[in-house]
């Protein structure tokens, strides 16, 4: 049956809801992870569909495909961010930055090939990172509790209710008919998790609790994001202790980008709705 886009809505921000209660009814004690037993449990599940399903295809389409054309898979799908990325930056005030992306879509598209060449790149143009929920940090909007939210993965409460403006204006998640759609979403996401497999090894080989790992690094990571790479350093306090500074940079970026989209499920949801199965 066709999933409409209010349909996708409705559950993401159903899921929104959940979470909220569940972080209003429960705490761990950790002011950073208050509703951690509930947030193991959806890792635990999350790793296990990636384990079972998503992981084996990504690793045989890496295996199959040659590098150029994964790259051009990659590329294509990342100039359609481009015009996404040059909104939310207009959105920030970052006006410079905005015409920047919109001039790689332009190049990309045209000369680029719709995108499957990135010579905007190689023009000198940057290729930014940004979200709704990035400009909403940058608005002031606070994190809310730290989640891991089904078949969706890390998350904050504010960068989940980004993620309703993010699948919003997705066109490939957007885009008719239907059997494009769901194949585009598919290639998609194995591609992201193929592009996520050498970040496997480095988290496995230096996590002895990988949940803990992996949410650090995200939410370091989503901090490195939202001040554009010089986050201010944070000062904790504790009684009869003399305040020490916490760590502002970001997680080394393989692992960054594993803790970004956790688990196959997480990446595929990041884009759409789950029950159409996100990265």
């Amino acid at each position: 049956m066709k999933t409409t886009l209010p349909a996708r809505l409705k559950s993401i921000t159903a899921t929104v809801l959940v979470v909220g209660l569940l972080t209003g009814c429960a705490s761990s004690g950790n002011p950073k992870d208050p509703i951690e037993g509930f947030n193991r449990a959806m890792f635990a599940f999350n790793e296990g569909l990636d384990t079972a399903i998503l992981k084996p295809v990504a690793t045989g389409y890496e295996a199959v495909l040659p590098t150029p054309i994964r790259t051009g898979v990659t590329n294509f799908f990342g100039n359609i961010d481009d015009l996404f990325i040059g909104v939310n930056n207009l959105l920030q005030g970052k006006v410079p930055e905005a015409f920047s992306d919109l001039g790689r879509v332009v190049i990309n598209t045209t000369i680029g090939l719709l995108g499957v060449l990135d010579v905007a790149s190689e023009a000198g143009l940057e290729k930014h990172d940004e979200d709704f929920g990035q400009t909403f940090g940058r608005w002031g909007v606070g994190n809310g509790a730290y989640v891991v939210v089904p078949f969706f993965g890390p998350r904050n409460v504010r960068d989940t209710v980004g993620l309703v403006l993010d699948v919003a204006a997705d066109p490939v998640a957007n885009h008719e008919p239907a059997r494009v759609r769901d194949a585009a979403l598919v290639l998609r996401v194995v591609n992201d998790r193929a592009n996520l497999l050498p970040a496997d090894k480095v988290v496995e080989e230096a996590a002895l609790d990988k949940y803990s790992y992996m949410r650090d690094a995200y939410l370091q990571r989503r901090r490195n994001l939202i001040h554009d790479g010089n986050p201010p350093r944070e000062v904790e306090a504790n009684a009869g202790q003399e305040d020490r500074p916490l760590l502002a940079e970001a997680a080394p970026e393989p692992v960054a980008e594993a803790a970004s989209a956790q688990s196959a499920p997480a990446m595929l949801a990041a884009r759409t709705d789950p029950a159409e199965s996100k990265q």
